[in-house]
């Protein structure tokens, strides 16, 4: 079953939609200067109030491990999002399961998945999050999918409700991430567009499930 990721939260009203909805993980974004940057005082009562079963994921930008480290433990994160140019060690020294951001522009770039073991890959666009926080260049998918045969990826980078069931059946990501795709404006979610994208996805993936149970008994056969 493929995971969803709806990024970019930053009050309790779009974190509940969300969960309803049926995402996974939701993400925060730890990263000052971004449209969508939310301190842990606020965070901290969102997690309190998500359903089990919903993880939420700091996004962190190059932070120094320690500041890392505490805001996971002020805000209760499950896992964190380093979405910088942080080293290896910085994986090995997270205090709970990592999503490693690579952003790919062109196949050299894959060769980053050699230097870091992380719990997963999110594959992002190379450009960086504007002031006005805008949607990004999508992430070539024949090469998410080359990154999905090395590795456990979440695909992100411009997925929308009407582009997410393409890019899974091309990918075959482990997870997809949304943020601007499903935002009324920088940090205020849709409903309808979150429930839009999580439907998508569920049933994108569901028909590459099938697809590859076909095949496999195809070649038993």
């Amino acid at each position: 079953m493929i995971r969803v990721k709806i990024c970019g939260i930053t009050n309790l009203e779009d974190a509940l939609r969300a969960a309803e909805a049926g995402a996974d993980a939701l993400g925060f974004i730890f990263v000052e200067g971004t449209p969508r940057f939310v301190t842990p005082a606020a965070v901290a009562p969102i997690v309190r109030a998500l359903p089990p079963f919903v993880c939420p994921v700091g996004v962190f930008w190059d932070h120094p491990p320690a500041h890392v480290a505490a805001v996971v433990e002020e805000c209760g994160l499950g896992a964190v999002q380093l979405h910088g140019s942080e080293p290896p060690e910085a994986v090995v020294a997270a205090p709970r399961p990592v999503l490693k951001t690579v952003k790919v522009g062109g196949p050299a770039d894959l060769d980053q998945l050699g230097r870091y073991r992380p719990a997963a890959f999110l594959l992002d666009s190379p450009a960086r999050w504007s002031e006005r926080g805008e949607a990004r260049p999508p992430v070539p998918w024949t090469l998410a999918r080359t990154a999905a045969a090395r590795a456990r990826v979440v695909l992100s980078g411009g997925l929308t409700p009407e582009t997410v069931a393409g890019a899974i059946r091309i990918a075959r990501p482990w997870g997809v991430d949304v943020n601007s795709g499903v935002e009324v404006r920088p940090g205020r979610k849709d409903a309808e567009r979150m429930r839009g994208f999580i439907r998508a996805a569920r049933s994108a993936a569901a028909m590459v499930a099938e697809a590859a149970a076909l095949d496999e008994t195809s070649r038993r056969g």
